[in-house]
This record gives structure tokens, sequence and C-alpha cells, in this order.
């Protein structure tokens, strides 16, 4: 494999400045979900912690740093988990976090970010407004801008999933993985590719939210004016060359799913599984459910990533909305 951005030893250093209630999430079969997949598979669960996604493990190692070099303010963007881990780690380190979002947003984590003491500002626009205008902040104040995926220590935070994953005690052969700005997957396929290379990384996006699956395949980046999708954790429209860069390295494929896999991907896992998720965290649910014979007999992981979601929007998505007399 080729060199990438992400370095193996700093991934398991960062392990030692992430505070364990990120680290070693269950991974487990879930038998239950099989006879409607056709194929073993098993669960990364990274919901079960206080930021209730797998964002943490990086802004632990972000907010790390800058304590540690006497930093006292960061800004970043965010469709929302990243900025309540932002949140969540700075608050623990005493730094002043300013997160950007969209003010179209899932409400559940801005309210989220504002409980956790960040100061929020929202913009009339999407994800990439909001990039924009962290980037105004991060210049005008003279603060740290965290970006995520392209901040190294927001993909090795991420990359110690791998290690952990590498370390499992029953082997599978696939992994699927959530592709939004790209933290994950290339932090997870990286360590993956270098300590278990038989492993197939296979990467998921929704159809509304092609850009990185375009620019993976098309080799370059690929833009797109906007997205349409109910996936608002990997509804990025500009892909980050160095990203991009990495992500060509360790991922065998790039697959798009339908909006209507995804929700039925939530409602498998709510209703086999038991586990309320975001869309983002369905999505390699809903690659297995679009392509039954490519995973047949084979024993498949997904990570799911995060289960920040309105619920109300997430019981009409399921049909377990409760129906009210007329």
């Amino acid at each position: 494999m080729q060199r990438t951005r992400l370095d193996l030893a700093r991934t398991r250093a960062a392990r030692q400045v992430i505070d364990p209630v990120f680290l070693d999430t269950p991974l487990y079969r879930c038998e239950a979900l099989e006879p409607e997949l056709g194929c073993a598979v098993s669960v990364k669960l990274e919901t079960a912690n206080p930021v209730r996604s797998f964002k943490g493990r990086g802004t632990e190692v972000v907010a790390h740093q800058l304590a540690a070099g006497g930093s006292r303010a960061v800004v970043c963007a965010s469709a929302g988990n990243l900025g309540q881990a932002l949140a969540w780690s700075g608050r623990g380190r005493g730094l002043d976090v300013t997160v950007v979002a969209s003010r179209f947003a899932t409400t559940a984590k801005l309210d989220r970010i504002r409980a956790l003491g960040a100061r929020l500002e929202l913009v009339d626009g999407d994800h990439e407004l909001a990039r924009d205008r962290a980037s105004e902040l991060s210049r005008h104040h003279g603060i740290r801008l965290v970006e995520d995926s392209l901040d190294i220590e927001t993909c090795e935070g991420a990359a110690t999933i791998g290690l952990e994953l590498a370390d499992a005690a029953t082997p599978f052969d696939t992994i699927l993985i959530a592709l939004g700005g790209g933290a994950l997957a290339t932090g997870v396929g990286r360590v993956l590719k270098a300590v278990v290379p038989h492993v197939e990384v296979i990467c998921v996006q929704p159809l509304g939210a092609p850009a990185m699956t375009r620019s993976w395949h098309r080799r370059r980046v690929v833009t797109t004016d906007f997205t349409d999708t109910i996936a608002d954790g990997v509804a990025g429209r500009r892909p980050l060359p160095e990203v991009l860069d990495d992500l060509l390295q360790v991922a065998d494929d790039a697959v798009l799913v339908r909006e209507e896999s995804i929700v039925a991907g939530m409602r498998l896992l709510l209703d086999h599984a038991g586990l309320v998720v975001e869309p983002s965290a369905a999505l390699g649910i809903a690659a297995l459910l679009e392509d039954r014979d490519r995973f047949a007999g084979r024993h498949v992981v997904t990570v799911v990533c995060g289960s920040n979601v309105d619920m109300d929007a997430h019981r009409r998505w399921t049909g377990t909305a409760p129906h009210r007399g007329t």
C-alpha cells in the first residue's frame, strides 16, 4: 500500500489521550439481522458514549493537543456530531468552543451542542457555507480551525476503531463504512489495510450526496451543486483533495445507496438489533440490502457511527409514529 497522511504509530499513541469512554466499543455478531441480509453481520457500535457518535475519538486528540499547546479557543463547522464532540472534549480541557452549523441541521444535534456549553452560530445555508463561515471566524479571531477529515487528528482518532477491529477475535471479510468527509473511512481503512489487508474496505454514501464517491471513482475531486438526503452527517458537496488522496489508497470500492434503502436499514436496526440510529449509521445495512448477492457467504462488519437523530423524524421514517384518532 502506498503512503497516506495517516501514521500507525500516531494512531496507537492516540489511544493514550482519548477518554476511555470512547474506546473499546462493542463489536458483536447480530444474528437477528442475518436472515434479512443474507450474510453474517457484525456491528461495531459507536453510539454508546456521551456524544453518541464516533467523532469523540478525533476531538479528544485535537483538544488534548490544543490544551497542551496553550490554546484557549477553537472553532469548527459541523452538521452536528463533530460540534457535539468538540464541545464535549473542549469543555473538559477549558477550551472556548465555537461551532458553526446550518440552521437546517437536526434540531436535536444543535440543542446538544448548546447544552455542552459551546457557542453556536447558525448560517442560512448548507454545511459548505458553514465551513466557509468557520474559516472566516478562525482568520478574524486568530483561533484554531478544526476541519474534520482534513485535520489528521480527526482521522487518526477515528482510526483507533480500526485498531480494535484488527484485534477482533472473529475474522471478517468485508467492512462497510459510511462515507462523508472521509475521516472514518480513511482512518479505519488505513489501519485495516496495514494490519489485515485481506479485508475488503467498502465506503457507502447516499445517492443524494455522491460527491466523494464520484471523486473516488474518477480519481479526482468532483463537486456537486446541492445534496438531497436524510443522511445529513455525510451530506458534503466539496471533497477535500488531501482526504481523497488518502481514500484512494485504502478503499476497495465506494457505492451509492438510495434513500429508501437507508430508511429500510434504520428500520432493520431498530426491529432486529434494538438500535435507534441516525441515517448515516444505516448506510452499511442499506448497501447490504441493495446488493445481497455480492455479500452472500461473507462475514461483514458495519460501523454504526451515530445515533443523534430527531426522534419525531425517526418515527416517521421507520413507520413507528403513533396513530392518532380522527
